[in-house]
């Protein structure tokens, strides 16, 4: 789907949606349970192919209270419902004890689905093929199937590239294994939460430090919620306080997943936030605001969205007992952000950056490459279209605001959700037009990002109809 954006100011109220990171990690930790409720769930492209994961290891994922019947939509090819705006979700879980597939699982473009799932299939008592669209089959999982190899369990590519489709045959008992954290924190997390209801637990040794760390602690405070305990070790194996710094982690076995009351709540998510709040900093309306509900603290990373755009001389309040962002027009000015732990916000700081005065130079960010899609590429080529002027290196990003004129022009969203958004900032300023092409796969994490854009005064055709 094209999307036409024109040059725009935005104002009023909107609310963030719930946090991916979050939902698939609920999801399969209810799935690992003997049943919970998800309450507030990001129902998106991505977390359906969770929730096919946790019924195709012989869970379910059904409606829950206050859902809407008739905006139910397939999950799986057995037609198991879930509705598109599902304020809660009732998951019947497997109990720690995944069942064998009857079917290969698909997970679609999300890398979250096919890391966590890779480790939960490893549990299985027999073999669980696991693949993904072209996309996703180009993206590593080499360092986790060494691991679990490690392990004792059969985890191979079938192209012998380390990339999917994979197979996977377990059972996977525990152990100690070593593992890069330079690569992907997801192969942490995935181990973590495997780990927990092993019969010996399992000690994991980094081989190199820890990047996006953040995304580590999103796991370890929504483990302590499910009754799990995984704990950060210095070098040591003295406990931290945080996966910052961490040397390696032990997860004891034989635990049971189970949260307080038998729900979890997700929390806003700080990834979309920062899509409305750089929208705010380069367009609002004169005199007026955008105002963001629901960003309320967790452990999330990118809540350094707020950090940032501030350091850039945006006009940001963050009320944090309130979950609420103001955000004002400002003057931008370019500054330096490494985004090691916050590899996701690299696509909104580059649409800043072309919008501010000077240079924004973004470090750090050679794990970037490996997402959805070349996010440092992408970002770099797709902004020069609409005028920017930048500098990419291996692992830097540097975009020259003050040489960038932005115009509207015809961009390619990659077929990645963050690009898709970032760019639709960028095009708020751009002089005319803007075409902004794949622009569906917002999907992925805010599926009603268009739409919310245009409540807030976004000029944004699709498909031919004006808004």
């Amino acid at each position: 789907m094209d999307v036409h954006v024109t040059t725009s100011t935005v104002r009023g109220t909107t609310r963030a949606p719930p946090s991916k990171s979050y939902t698939h990690r609920a999801l399969l930790a209810a799935g690992y349970s003997d049943g919970a409720t998800v309450r507030s769930p990001l129902v998106s492209a991505d977390t359906k192919a969770t929730a096919r994961a946790v019924t195709a290891f012989g869970g379910a994922v059904e409606p829950g209270p206050g859902s809407d019947p008739e905006s139910e939509t397939a999950v799986d090819d057995d037609d198991a419902l879930i509705p598109d705006d599902a304020d809660a979700l009732a998951v019947d879980g497997f109990g720690g004890r995944p069942a064998v597939p009857d079917d290969v699982i698909d997970c679609a473009n999300s890398g979250t689905t096919m890391r966590l799932v890779t480790a939960a299939a490893a549990l299985a008592d027999g073999t669980t093929v696991l693949t993904g669209d072209g996309s996703l089959r180009s993206r590593p999982q080499g360092p986790l199937l060494e691991a679990l190899g490690d392990l004792g369990v059969r985890a191979e590519s079938t192209r012998g590239n380390g990339q999917a489709p994979l197979v996977i045959a377990g059972p996977l008992a525990g152990g100690r294994v070593a593992i890069p954290g330079d690569v992907s924190s997801q192969y942490v997390t995935a181990l973590l939460m495997a780990g927990a209801v092993t019969e010996a637990g399992i000690e994991v040794d980094l081989t190199t430090p820890l990047k996006s760390a953040p995304y580590v602690d999103i796991t370890l405070e929504l483990l302590d919620d499910f009754g799990i305990e995984a704990i950060p070790v210095d070098d040591a194996g003295d406990a931290l306080d945080g996966a910052a710094g961490a040397a390696g982690f032990v997860v004891d076995g034989g635990q049971s997943y189970a949260p307080a009351g038998g729900s979890y709540t997700v929390p806003g998510d700080f990834s979309s936030i920062s899509y409305l709040v750089a929208a705010g900093a380069v367009a609002a309306e004169p005199g007026e605001s955008v105002r963001i509900e629901g960003a309320v603290p967790s452990a999330q990373g990118d809540s350094a969205i707020v950090a940032i755009a501030e350091r850039m001389g945006a006009d940001v309040q963050w009320d944090r007992e309130a979950g609420v962002i103001t955000v004002r027009r400002s003057e931008l000015s370019g500054v330096e952000v490494d985004v090691g732990d916050t590899p996701d916000l690299l696509p909104t700081i580059a649409a800043l950056g072309a919008v501010a005065d000077g240079d924004t130079t973004i470090t750090n960010c050679e794990h970037v490459r490996y997402k959805e899609t070349d996010r440092v590429a992408a970002m770099a080529e797709e902004l020069e279209k609409l005028g920017a002027e930048t500098t990419e290196e291996q692992d830097t990003l540097t975009v020259h605001g003050s040489e960038s004129d932005l115009r509207g022009a015809s961009v390619d969203g990659r077929a990645d959700h963050r690009i898709v958004m970032s760019l639709a900032v960028a095009a708020l300023v751009a002089e005319g037009t803007t075409t902004i092409r794949g622009g569906e796969h917002v999907d992925v994490s805010f599926p009603d990002f268009f739409d919310a854009m245009a409540d807030l005064g976004m000029t944004v055709e699709r498909d031919g109809a004006s808004e």
